[in-house]
């Protein structure tokens, strides 16, 4: 599952453990870790939801990107205190390190992330739990969750338009 490499924990080659941990928010990142490290249920969550960005950075760069292009996490596992600070809800999947808050370069990218997550989620006959667009006056970005069971495939674009 995760690996060390160079004091980072790699949970996928493209993937780690720090970047998975940490919040961008409009101070810059905040690194929960300080105040909880993720146990071991909590790693496995953010190696499938890392799986899955994985698939996803695939295909953005065999079709739309540079061939090397990054997916960049802007909050995915947090603590609740941190949760509380960043306004999540209480049952947020960010708790459980079942989600991620992926940074989109406008409506665009937005689109076509969601078009790309569904066709891996039909191809792989899995469903995610949650994809929603969302905004605020900072930009749009893309919240992807994923559980290791009861999935319920919830959309929502409602923020967005």
């Amino acid at each position: 599952m995760a690996k060390e490499n160079n004091k980072t924990t790699k949970l996928t080659p493209h993937f780690t453990l720090e970047e998975m941990t940490r919040t961008d928010v409009e101070l810059g990142y905040v690194d929960n870790l300080r105040q909880t490290q993720p146990d071991e249920q909590v790693t496995e969550n953010l190696t499938r939801v890392c799986q899955w960005l994985e698939m996803l950075r695939q295909r953005w760069n065999e079709q739309y990107g540079e061939g090397n292009d990054p997916v960049i996490i802007n909050s995915a596992f947090r603590c609740k205190e941190l949760n509380r600070l960043v306004g999540g809800c209480t049952t947020s999947n960010h708790l459980t390190g079942c989600a991620a808050d992926l940074r989109v370069m406008g409506k665009e990218q937005l689109l076509r992330y969601v078009v790309l997550l569904l066709d891996i989620s039909d191809e792989m006959h899995q469903d995610f739990d949650e994809l929603l667009m969302e905004r605020n006056t900072r930009g749009y970005w893309l919240h992807f969750a994923v559980r290791p069971k009861n999935n319920r495939r919830k959309i929502s674009l409602l923020n967005v338009i």
